[in-house]
Protein backbone atom coordinates (compact mmCIF):
# COMPACT_ATOMS: atom_id res chain seq x y z
CA UNK A 1 0.00 0.00 0.00
CA UNK A 2 1.35 3.75 -0.56
CA UNK A 3 2.25 5.61 2.01
CA UNK A 4 1.39 9.36 2.20
CA UNK A 5 3.94 10.60 4.40
CA UNK A 6 1.98 14.30 3.84
CA UNK A 7 -1.13 13.42 5.46
CA UNK A 8 1.11 12.42 9.00
CA UNK A 9 -0.84 14.61 11.63
CA UNK A 10 -2.94 16.27 9.66
CA UNK A 11 -6.91 16.54 11.26
CA UNK A 12 -9.44 14.61 8.91
CA UNK A 13 -13.01 14.55 9.98
CA UNK A 14 -14.70 11.30 8.45
CA UNK A 15 -18.50 11.15 8.84
CA UNK A 16 -20.52 8.03 8.98
CA UNK A 17 -17.03 6.61 10.19
CA UNK A 18 -19.10 3.85 12.20
CA UNK A 19 -18.94 1.54 9.29
CA UNK A 20 -18.99 0.44 6.27
CA UNK A 21 -17.30 3.05 3.58
CA UNK A 22 -16.28 5.71 5.93
CA UNK A 23 -14.95 3.42 9.00
CA UNK A 24 -12.18 2.02 6.54
CA UNK A 25 -11.31 5.34 5.37
CA UNK A 26 -11.24 6.58 8.80
CA UNK A 27 -8.90 3.66 9.90
CA UNK A 28 -6.50 4.35 6.69
CA UNK A 29 -6.30 7.64 7.60
CA UNK A 30 -5.02 6.66 10.98
CA UNK A 31 -2.37 4.19 9.85
CA UNK A 32 -1.17 7.29 7.98
CA UNK A 33 -0.73 9.02 11.01
CA UNK A 34 -3.73 11.42 10.50
CA UNK A 35 -5.62 12.52 13.77
CA UNK A 36 -9.29 11.15 12.89
CA UNK A 37 -12.44 12.77 14.08
CA UNK A 38 -15.09 9.41 13.19
CA UNK A 39 -18.67 10.91 13.08
CA UNK A 40 -21.48 8.52 13.15
CA UNK A 41 -25.20 9.36 14.32
CA UNK A 42 -24.92 6.21 16.20
CA UNK A 43 -22.07 7.09 19.23
CA UNK A 44 -21.56 3.37 19.70
CA UNK A 45 -20.10 2.89 16.51
CA UNK A 46 -18.52 6.16 16.51
CA UNK A 47 -16.70 5.20 19.59
CA UNK A 48 -15.72 2.15 18.81
CA UNK A 49 -14.01 3.56 15.25
CA UNK A 50 -12.22 6.18 17.54
CA UNK A 51 -10.91 3.31 20.27
CA UNK A 52 -10.02 0.87 17.75
CA UNK A 53 -7.59 3.72 16.20
CA UNK A 54 -6.37 4.60 19.64
CA UNK A 55 -5.65 0.89 20.38
CA UNK A 56 -3.56 0.54 17.56
CA UNK A 57 -1.47 3.69 18.91
CA UNK A 58 -3.01 6.16 16.75
CA UNK A 59 -4.61 9.73 17.58
CA UNK A 60 -8.55 9.94 17.41
CA UNK A 61 -11.99 11.32 18.41
CA UNK A 62 -15.35 9.95 18.43
CA UNK A 63 -17.73 12.86 17.17
CA UNK A 64 -20.97 11.82 17.37
CA UNK A 65 -24.09 13.50 15.70
CA UNK A 66 -26.23 14.01 13.01
CA UNK A 67 -24.84 15.85 9.98
CA UNK A 68 -28.58 17.26 9.14
CA UNK A 69 -28.78 18.85 12.29
CA UNK A 70 -27.07 22.46 12.32
CA UNK A 71 -26.67 22.11 16.42
CA UNK A 72 -25.07 18.80 16.20
CA UNK A 73 -22.63 19.46 13.17
CA UNK A 74 -21.75 22.86 15.11
CA UNK A 75 -21.04 20.93 18.56
CA UNK A 76 -18.83 18.02 17.09
CA UNK A 77 -16.71 20.16 14.81
CA UNK A 78 -16.21 22.57 18.01
CA UNK A 79 -15.88 19.41 19.87
CA UNK A 80 -12.58 18.19 17.19
CA UNK A 81 -11.17 21.62 17.52
CA UNK A 82 -10.73 22.10 20.64
CA UNK A 83 -8.63 18.07 21.31
CA UNK A 84 -6.92 18.74 17.94
CA UNK A 85 -6.97 21.62 16.21
CA UNK A 86 -9.03 22.67 12.92
CA UNK A 87 -10.06 20.39 10.72
CA UNK A 88 -8.40 20.04 7.37
CA UNK A 89 -9.40 17.20 5.43
CA UNK A 90 -13.36 16.53 5.31
CA UNK A 91 -14.62 13.90 4.10
CA UNK A 92 -18.12 13.93 3.42
CA UNK A 93 -19.48 9.98 3.71
CA UNK A 94 -22.34 9.57 5.94
CA UNK A 95 -25.75 9.04 3.80
CA UNK A 96 -28.95 7.22 3.81
CA UNK A 97 -29.43 5.09 0.39
CA UNK A 98 -33.14 3.54 1.42
CA UNK A 99 -35.47 2.86 2.10
CA UNK A 100 -36.37 1.60 -1.27
CA UNK A 101 -39.37 3.05 -2.46
CA UNK A 102 -41.50 3.33 -5.68
CA UNK A 103 -42.30 7.25 -6.89
CA UNK A 104 -46.11 6.62 -5.97
CA UNK A 105 -44.89 4.73 -2.55
CA UNK A 106 -43.22 7.62 -1.59
CA UNK A 107 -44.13 10.57 1.07
CA UNK A 108 -42.70 13.88 1.50
CA UNK A 109 -41.24 12.70 5.11
CA UNK A 110 -38.99 9.80 2.48
CA UNK A 111 -38.01 12.66 0.25
CA UNK A 112 -36.54 15.50 2.75
CA UNK A 113 -35.42 12.94 5.21
CA UNK A 114 -32.73 11.40 2.57
CA UNK A 115 -32.24 14.90 1.07
CA UNK A 116 -31.28 16.37 4.54
CA UNK A 117 -28.86 13.43 5.18
CA UNK A 118 -27.20 12.83 2.47
CA UNK A 119 -27.45 16.50 0.20
CA UNK A 120 -27.52 19.21 3.08
CA UNK A 121 -25.44 17.10 5.78
CA UNK A 122 -22.78 17.67 2.96
CA UNK A 123 -23.43 21.53 2.77
CA UNK A 124 -23.46 22.13 6.42
CA UNK A 125 -20.54 20.25 7.50
CA UNK A 126 -18.48 21.52 4.20
CA UNK A 127 -19.79 24.99 5.57
CA UNK A 128 -18.70 24.26 9.27
CA UNK A 129 -15.05 23.02 8.20
CA UNK A 130 -14.08 25.20 5.04
CA UNK A 131 -13.90 28.36 6.99
CA UNK A 132 -11.04 27.51 9.21
CA UNK A 133 -9.41 26.10 6.18
CA UNK A 134 -9.74 29.33 4.38
CA UNK A 135 -8.35 31.02 6.93
CA UNK A 136 -5.22 28.53 6.83
CA UNK A 137 -5.20 29.11 3.17
CA UNK A 138 -5.64 25.26 2.50
CA UNK A 139 -7.67 22.39 2.84
CA UNK A 140 -9.46 19.06 1.20
CA UNK A 141 -12.72 18.23 1.20
CA UNK A 142 -13.85 14.76 -0.25
CA UNK A 143 -17.73 14.00 -0.98
CA UNK A 144 -19.28 10.71 -1.47
CA UNK A 145 -21.09 10.38 -5.14
CA UNK A 146 -22.64 7.06 -6.57
CA UNK A 147 -23.30 5.44 -9.91
CA UNK A 148 -26.74 7.13 -9.07
CA UNK A 149 -25.07 10.12 -10.07
CA UNK A 150 -25.56 9.29 -13.71
CA UNK A 151 -27.30 5.86 -13.96
CA UNK A 152 -30.60 5.64 -12.18
CA UNK A 153 -31.81 3.21 -10.21
CA UNK A 154 -35.81 2.06 -9.65
CA UNK A 155 -36.95 2.88 -6.44
CA UNK A 156 -34.37 5.30 -5.68
CA UNK A 157 -35.45 8.65 -6.77
CA UNK A 158 -34.50 10.43 -3.49
CA UNK A 159 -31.30 8.72 -3.14
CA UNK A 160 -30.39 9.44 -6.88
CA UNK A 161 -31.68 12.72 -7.14
CA UNK A 162 -28.92 13.44 -3.62
CA UNK A 163 -26.67 12.07 -5.61
CA UNK A 164 -26.75 14.27 -8.60
CA UNK A 165 -26.81 16.76 -6.56
CA UNK A 166 -23.64 15.95 -4.49
CA UNK A 167 -21.64 15.95 -7.76
CA UNK A 168 -23.21 19.17 -8.94
CA UNK A 169 -22.06 20.79 -5.62
CA UNK A 170 -18.60 19.25 -5.93
CA UNK A 171 -17.78 21.28 -8.70
CA UNK A 172 -19.43 24.67 -7.91
CA UNK A 173 -17.68 24.09 -4.23
CA UNK A 174 -14.78 23.98 -6.49
CA UNK A 175 -14.80 27.17 -7.78
CA UNK A 176 -16.10 28.90 -4.73
CA UNK A 177 -13.20 27.58 -2.43
CA UNK A 178 -10.35 26.98 -4.72
CA UNK A 179 -9.15 30.78 -4.62
CA UNK A 180 -8.82 30.16 -0.61
CA UNK A 181 -6.56 27.35 -1.72
CA UNK A 182 -9.40 24.16 -0.87
CA UNK A 183 -9.59 21.53 -3.17
CA UNK A 184 -12.83 19.48 -3.40
CA UNK A 185 -13.23 16.27 -5.03
CA UNK A 186 -15.42 13.66 -5.11
CA UNK A 187 -15.34 9.69 -4.88
CA UNK A 188 -17.79 7.70 -6.79
CA UNK A 189 -18.67 4.16 -5.67
CA UNK A 190 -19.92 1.07 -7.51
CA UNK A 191 -21.32 -1.82 -5.67
CA UNK A 192 -19.88 -2.19 -2.61
CA UNK A 193 -20.30 -4.36 -0.15
CA UNK A 194 -20.58 -2.48 3.14
CA UNK A 195 -23.40 -4.95 4.43
CA UNK A 196 -22.20 -8.43 4.66
CA UNK A 197 -23.82 -9.91 1.75
CA UNK A 198 -23.70 -13.99 1.65
CA UNK A 199 -21.69 -15.89 -0.76
CA UNK A 200 -24.24 -16.20 -3.67
CA UNK A 201 -25.35 -12.55 -3.51
CA UNK A 202 -21.34 -11.73 -3.87
CA UNK A 203 -21.45 -13.74 -6.74
CA UNK A 204 -23.90 -12.45 -8.20
CA UNK A 205 -22.94 -8.85 -8.19
CA UNK A 206 -19.18 -9.69 -8.44
CA UNK A 207 -20.16 -11.29 -11.91
CA UNK A 208 -21.40 -8.36 -13.73
CA UNK A 209 -18.64 -6.57 -13.06
CA UNK A 210 -15.79 -6.16 -15.09
CA UNK A 211 -13.05 -6.67 -12.51
CA UNK A 212 -14.94 -10.04 -11.62
CA UNK A 213 -16.17 -9.17 -8.12
CA UNK A 214 -17.50 -6.90 -5.64
CA UNK A 215 -15.87 -3.82 -4.01
CA UNK A 216 -14.59 -4.23 -0.68
CA UNK A 217 -15.17 -0.93 1.73
CA UNK A 218 -11.20 -0.98 1.83
CA UNK A 219 -11.41 -0.35 -1.95
CA UNK A 220 -12.28 3.10 -1.19
CA UNK A 221 -9.27 4.12 0.34
CA UNK A 222 -6.53 4.48 -1.43
CA UNK A 223 -8.46 6.69 -3.67
CA UNK A 224 -8.92 8.70 -0.54
CA UNK A 225 -6.05 9.11 0.43
CA UNK A 226 -4.52 10.40 -3.50
CA UNK A 227 -7.61 12.79 -3.04
CA UNK A 228 -6.34 14.46 0.16
CA UNK A 229 -2.88 13.95 -0.13
CA UNK A 230 -0.47 16.27 -2.49
CA UNK A 231 -0.12 13.82 -4.90
CA UNK A 232 -3.20 15.14 -6.22
CA UNK A 233 -2.53 18.92 -5.64
CA UNK A 234 -4.09 20.03 -8.81
CA UNK A 235 -6.90 18.15 -9.06
CA UNK A 236 -10.01 19.71 -7.86
CA UNK A 237 -14.15 20.25 -9.00
CA UNK A 238 -13.59 16.15 -10.31
CA UNK A 239 -15.15 13.03 -9.43
CA UNK A 240 -13.04 9.59 -9.11
CA UNK A 241 -14.93 6.35 -10.20
CA UNK A 242 -14.29 3.48 -7.91
CA UNK A 243 -16.66 0.44 -9.38
CA UNK A 244 -14.75 -2.08 -11.14
CA UNK A 245 -15.55 -0.71 -14.13
CA UNK A 246 -18.99 -1.33 -13.71
CA UNK A 247 -20.37 1.87 -15.14
CA UNK A 248 -18.36 1.93 -18.14
CA UNK A 249 -21.07 -1.15 -19.19
CA UNK A 250 -24.47 -0.90 -20.22
CA UNK A 251 -26.94 -1.92 -17.11
CA UNK A 252 -27.23 -5.52 -16.52
CA UNK A 253 -30.60 -6.75 -15.17
CA UNK A 254 -28.92 -7.30 -11.73
CA UNK A 255 -28.25 -3.72 -10.79
CA UNK A 256 -32.08 -3.09 -10.96
CA UNK A 257 -33.55 -4.95 -7.82
CA UNK A 258 -37.05 -3.75 -8.26
CA UNK A 259 -38.35 -4.73 -11.51
CA UNK A 260 -41.68 -3.16 -13.18
CA UNK A 261 -43.88 -6.07 -12.33
CA UNK A 262 -43.12 -5.08 -8.38
CA UNK A 263 -44.64 -1.34 -9.27
CA UNK A 264 -48.19 -0.37 -8.06
CA UNK A 265 -50.66 -1.40 -9.84
CA UNK A 266 -53.06 1.27 -11.48
CA UNK A 267 -56.05 0.98 -8.88
CA UNK A 268 -54.00 1.12 -6.62
CA UNK A 269 -53.25 4.79 -7.25
CA UNK A 270 -56.16 6.40 -6.44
Amino acid sequence: MSSYQDLKNKVVFVTGAGSGIGKAIALRFAEQGAQVAANDVDEVKATATAEQITQSGGSALAAPGDVSNSEDVDSMFAATEAALGHVQILVNNAGLVGPMLHFFEADEAWWRKIIDVNLTGHFLCAHRAARAMAQAGSGVIINMSSGGATRAHRAFTAYDATKGGIEAFTRALALDLGPYGIRVNALMPGSIDTSGLDADQRTLRGENIPMGRIGEPHDMTGPALFLASEESAYVTGDVIKVDGGMLAQQRSATVDIKPPSDFPALEDLT
